[in-house]
């Protein structure tokens, strides 16, 4: 009797064993696919998207050859500053699209809404950039040019995704917020340097932004004012080049 009742603990704690690993090795996957769910290549492909390309933006101020394209591929000499707008605004929209910059420290961005009013200066001259909703696209390199030329600390701005507004447009950032408190800074630091192509994945509905950088989500903004306007692509002073751009507009 014994025998037979400790063969049966020790049956019954080799149970207890087995499922506690098996559980453990279920909560590991879980994990795992936790990990994996926080990311986000959206590819631009399915239903709705398009590809843009040259024939879908209008140049604002910038040189006749500032801008050459090949297909959805397209090449920024980066001078003069100025912007290339789509002809039409857009409101609610999903946008992807690669970057890469070609000269260490450059400068570029993404306006997703600028306001027509704004876009009104550079066209007459007046300004070089509009106003709106900016995701900033910037190489690596630049905070060091910029700390040896202005003497001071580059805290204010990332290189890794940064949203946030210009001129008189508002927003309030998602966390961390740069401390001007008007940017909202990349929760993580996924950007490649120069000549590594980059994804953005860009979500812009009802006055709120999102920003995916290489697959995961970083930063972005809510009350966004204005909400509807045109999409630009930024030329800024230094060589940068796009591909694959593609758009889904939605309700």
């Amino acid at each position: 009797m014994k025998r037979h009742f400790s063969y049966f603990i020790v049956s019954v704690a080799s149970c207890f064993f087995v499922i506690q690993l098996a559980q453990l090795g279920h909560g590991e996957t879980n994990s795992s696919q936790n990990n994996i769910l926080k990311k986000a290549i959206i590819d631009g492909n399915g239903e709705g998207w398009r590809t843009l390309n040259g024939e879908d933006f209008v140049n604002v101020n910038c040189a006749a050859d500032t801008w050459q394209w090949k297909g959805s591929h397209a090449f920024c000499t980066g001078k003069p500053v100025g912007v290339i707008r789509m002809k039409e605004t857009i409101k609610n929209f999903e946008l992807v699209c690669e970057w890469m910059h070609k000269k260490d420290g450059g400068n570029s961005g993404v306006f997703v809404w600028a306001s027509p009013a704004s876009i009104k200066n550079p066209e007459a001259g007046k300004g070089r950039l509009p106003h709106g909703i900016e995701v900033q696209v910037l190489d690596l390199g630049y905070a060091e040019k910029y700390t040896k030329k202005h003497k001071k600390p580059a805290d204010w701005f990332t290189s890794h995704g940064d949203v946030f507004p210009t001129g008189p447009a508002k927003m309030k950032p998602f966390p961390p917020v740069a401390p001007n408190g008007k940017r909202s800074f990349p929760s993580k630091e996924l950007t490649k340097g120069i000549n590594h192509w980059n994804h953005y994945y860009i979500r812009a509905i009802n006055g709120e932004v999102r920003l995916w950088v290489n697959g995961e989500e970083v930063s972005g903004g809510t009350g966004c004012d204005p909400a509807e306007g045109y999409l630009c692509l930024e030329s800024e002073g230094s060589p940068v080049e796009f591909r694959n751009i593609r758009i889904r507009e939605l309700p």
